[in-house]
């Protein structure tokens, strides 16, 4: 598979707004934020999409919330709530295929989470 732009970002070939880090995950501040408070949660493992997730991956998923909920109340706004999405492949609107948990806070979000985007030819 060839380097997404989240190894590089683990690896430190690209800069990053890092929020935190451990010996599993990255978390960082998302650069098109589409909320107040918007960073991505990423496995240093790279899977990617959500179909490529094995039954050994799962106390790795796990840990991608469980540090978006350390995150969220670190930063104080876990109590007034916050968003996590997961996108997976184009329609669902991956960009970046290296699974990542999206955690949107700030103001209050709307529902249904989506706009229509025209399909790219």
């Amino acid at each position: 598979m060839a380097e997404t732009l989240f190894d590089k970002i683990i690896n430190r070939e690209i800069q990053a707004d890092i929020v935190y880090e451990d010996d599993q995950c990255l978390a960082f501040k998302d650069i098109n934020p589409q909320a107040p408070v918007h960073f991505l949660v990423i496995p240093k493992k790279r899977i990617a999409t959500i179909n490529d997730i094995e039954p050994e991956d799962r106390e790795l998923v796990g840990h991608l919330f469980l540090v978006a909920a350390k995150v969220a109340q670190e930063m104080g706004f876990s109590e007034k709530g916050y968003r996590t999405v997961m996108n997976c492949n184009d329609d669902g609107g991956q960009s970046v295929y290296h699974i990542h948990l999206h955690v949107l806070a700030g103001k209050p979000l709307g529902w249904p989470p989506y706009t229509d985007r025209p399909k790219q030819v």
